[in-house]
């Protein structure tokens, strides 16, 4: 079929409708076209993909015949063909902070416990595998509708463990950096989960406050300091509605996984791309962050990602070889010396000039700046 144009709106379905009279290699996703049949039937619509769209069928024989493909919607909890990225309202949809065991409603819970009792990464259906399979190939067709619209160098990823307290040293530290660079319109992404992964998304939500209203932000987090606190999710929501997000930048997703769905993802995060297979998705992670990836101090989870994010640099495999840098010199040089092993497989290699370690925020931020004027 060739180049085929996305149609994820009804506001795009209006504009195609004023065209010509033919309709060809168009791929509409995930939308209510009840009320644009009797059009859409004025027009010749040949060699177009009807995903998850609700139409009639005597309008889905109409289009069969005229040689187009329709993939209906499939009966899972799930959104099949998602047009969009989520966010914290649609997956917390339900949630009321002030009951905490309300995260039980939540789309993302269902999503999860449909994912545990249907065989979790290895599905016991032929059903569940393609509902699931083709859910991850529409969130990664809506994160790259974002990011290529995104300097490559200015895609930033910060990597580090679940773990990481919300009173830790290192989770300021963490949120510090990702402010300074929201505040230089870097583009954050990361794992999309607790830890050094929220730390992330809630240094890019205080972009524009001061230190001191982020550290009050911090204080209050800090009350439910872990993820599997029973107040860990709603202490998150109170920030959120206590500090509104002043700046208006979208410029942070997280890409948690369901593989971990015990972990809930963080709702600071502008947006949520969560998939099914943590394989697409954290091979995906690493390589959609061509402007550099911090690496905090991480456990099993953070030193596969280390090394995975070392292969594609030493063989360039996408094209584009990015900084590694790496946060806690203590913790990578002495408790997991991983930094010493990585400068020594680096020697002679290009992405040997980009490795560096560093506790000074300005440092890693000035690092990262240097390479994306480059």
């Amino acid at each position: 079929m060739g180049f085929m144009k996305e149609i994820e709106t009804l506001k795009e379905v209006e504009k195609l409708l004023e065209g010509e009279g033919r309709i060809s290699n168009c791929a509409f996703q995930n939308l209510d076209l009840i009320g644009y049949e009797d059009r859409l039937k004025q027009k010749e619509v040949t060699n177009c993909l009807f995903m998850g769209c609700n139409i009639s069928n005597d309008y889905t024989k109409e289009i069969i015949d005229g040689k187009n493909l329709v993939f209906p919607a499939m009966d899972v909890p799930f959104e099949t063909y998602p047009a969009d990225l989520y966010t914290r309202d649609t997956m917390y949809n339900n949630f009321n902070p002030d009951q905490p065991d309300s995260y039980n409603n939540t789309y993302d819970k269902k999503t999860y416990d449909h994912y545990v009792k249907n065989g979790r990464h290895s599905p016991d259906s032929i059903y569940e595998t393609l509902a699931r399979r083709l859910h991850d190939h529409s969130i990664t067709d809506a994160l790259m509708d974002i990011l290529d619209n995104v300097p490559a160098k200015k895609i930033v990823a910060i990597m580090g463990g679940h773990g990481l307290s919300r009173k830790s040293s290192d989770y300021l530290k963490v949120a510090q950096i990702a402010k300074a660079l929201s505040e230089k319109d870097f583009f954050l992404l990361s794992g999309g989960g607790p830890g050094a992964m929220e730390a992330t998304h809630l240094g890019v939500w205080f972009d524009g406050y001061s230190d001191s209203d982020m550290q009050k932000g911090i204080d209050l987090i800090a009350q439910a300091p872990m993820f599997n606190d029973e107040l860990w999710l709603s202490k998150a929501f109170e920030v959120i509605n206590k500090f509104p997000k002043i700046s208006d930048k979208e410029n942070d997703i997280g890409i948690p996984t369901w593989l971990y769905g015990h972990e809930p993802p963080t709702p600071f995060a502008s947006k949520i791309a969560k998939y099914f297979a943590n394989s697409v998705r954290e091979e995906g992670l690493l390589a959609l962050a061509t402007g550099g990836i911090i690496y905090t101090p991480g456990s099993a989870g953070t030193i596969q990602e280390i090394f995975q994010d070392a292969t594609q640099n030493h063989y360039n495999s996408y094209g584009i070889i990015s900084p590694m840098i790496f946060y806690n010199k203590s913790f990578w040089t002495k408790d997991k010396p991983v930094y010493p092993l990585l400068k020594k497989l680096a020697e002679g290699f290009e992405y040997e000039n980009l490795l560096s370690i560093s506790d000074d925020v300005t440092e890693i931020v000035d690092e990262l700046v240097k390479f994306s004027n480059s």
